[in-house]
């Protein structure tokens, strides 16, 4: 697996689109914002970028889900929308891309708020294969020493992590506005 993204990476290099290159990306709506305000958003043009967590390919159309810092949203792509040879690079994209999709927002028929994208913009790529999403990252272990993953497959954990992140900081300016100083020593810190 590692050396089939290596070899995608080295190939997109040689055509001259190197996935590292693009450092910024306009971002109109994060996916919990489509999701609180899909009223007003029907229909109109959106752009967002995020990692491809699944894909599901039926024949002439995928379906995939973005995650970014907000949550997660449901991507519909089209040969005729995207065009052949978009859609072909786009089918080769590998699960933990990150990408960036503009497109006009929808709910499909069976009711889930959706983009559906008429542009795929590859911003990073994955050299590491996720883990599956099935059994997920159960290893402590791992769950530990590669935190980074960890925050990517549980939203629990990365959740966890945003509220203590907001408590450490509130108490932090808490204490700084009553002139308090921060001091970290090996003996406080554990």
């Amino acid at each position: 697996l590692l050396q089939i993204r290596r070899d995608k990476l080295a190939d997109l290099r040689r055509e001259g689109r190197d996935p590292f290159v693009i450092t910024k990306y306009r971002v109109t709506a994060r996916s919990a914002d489509i999701r609180a305000d899909f009223e007003a958003l029907e229909g109109s043009r959106t752009s967002v970028a995020g990692r491809l967590m699944s894909k599901r390919g039926m024949g002439k159309a995928v379906f995939c889900d973005l995650q970014d810092d907000a949550g997660r949203i449901q991507i519909y792509v089209r040969i005729d929308e995207l065009g052949e040879e978009p859609f072909e690079r786009f089918k080769k994209l590998d699960i933990g891309d990150i990408v960036g999709v503009e497109g006009t927002v929808f709910r499909t028929k069976r009711g889930e708020i959706s983009v559906h994208a008429d542009g795929v913009t590859l911003l990073a790529k994955s050299l590491l294969p996720l883990p599956e999403k099935f059994h997920g990252l159960t290893d402590v272990e791992t769950r530990y020493r590669q935190r980074y993953v960890d925050l990517i497959m549980n939203p629990d954990v990365r959740r966890t992590f945003e509220i203590r992140s907001g408590f450490i900081r509130h108490i932090r300016s808490y204490l700084d506005r009553r002139g308090y100083m921060e001091v970290e020593t090996p003996v406080l810190n554990t």
